[in-house]
């Protein structure tokens, strides 16, 4: 997001939700990174179970499945389409967003092939970084080292993922999974405007890349990965 948006886009990688744990009221609560157990789900079925919730069945059940480790992701299940479903932590967020070591936080997110070529390597690494101690101010600037020797290449053309899932909690904020949505990733160069980003009436919503290493889009959608109405949406999802 943009502006008054910028917290909520936390978690995405996208990160991404209004209230999404990058509120700066509640910076002071997450300081640093909280003990590695708190990060991890410990029952590997149920987070395998709660990835694939990310995307339709159709999608997420032929996917490849990633689940946390003590020292980072690791593959759990092979998939058969290209695409990548995983439960996405706090770090995922901005690099300088101030939940971002929320340790309650839980995204279940589905890269599509582009996006696990292109985008997945960098927020892999970012997580063995976190898991194995380094700050966010070191994390940040090995993030910008890397993309300074072109070790991070912006995101491949059509790079998206699905966040379509009921089970999310984006942060501490009142917006629990925030509505279902799907995100696009495009170059830093690329301006927010240029999708309709702050328009009156548009149905997007987008982050400037910023110190990250792409620029975020994401558009909410009128169903959850199980096929039911976001019936609740408007009433409970004011930005």
């Amino acid at each position: 997001m943009i502006g008054k948006m910028t917290g909520a886009v936390a978690a995405v990688l996208a990160l991404v939700a209004a209230g999404l744990a990058g509120q700066a009221a509640r910076a002071a609560d997450y300081p640093t990174r909280a003990p590695v157990g708190d990060y991890l789900m410990g029952d590997r079925a149920a987070e395998i179970a709660q990835a694939r919730t990310a995307a339709p069945a159709s999608i997420s059940g032929a996917a490849e499945v990633m689940v946390l480790g003590r020292s980072g992701y690791v593959k759990a299940e092979g998939g058969k389409n290209g695409f990548v479903c995983l439960v996405q932590r706090a770090w995922f967020s901005g690099l300088k967003d101030p939940g971002f070591w929320n340790p309650k936080l839980r995204a279940p997110i589905c890269f599509n092939p582009q996006a696990a070529r292109s985008v997945l390597p960098a927020l892999m690494a970012r997580t063995r970084w976190a898991m194995a101690g380094a700050s966010q101010e070191q994390i940040l600037t090995r993030t910008r080292s890397a993309m300074a020797a072109g070790k991070i290449p912006p995101p491949a053309a059509g790079a998206m993922t699905f966040m379509l899932s009921k089970e999310a909690y984006l942060g501490d904020g009142p917006h629990g999974p925030w509505r279902p949505h799907v995100m696009f990733f495009m170059p830093p160069s690329v301006a927010t405007a240029s999708w309709g980003v702050g328009a009156e009436g548009s149905p997007v919503f987008g982050a400037s890349a910023g110190i990250d290493p792409w620029t975020m889009f994401y558009v909410p959608v009128a169903t959850w990965s199980d096929g039911t109405p976001d019936e609740a949406s408007e009433a409970k999802h004011k930005m």
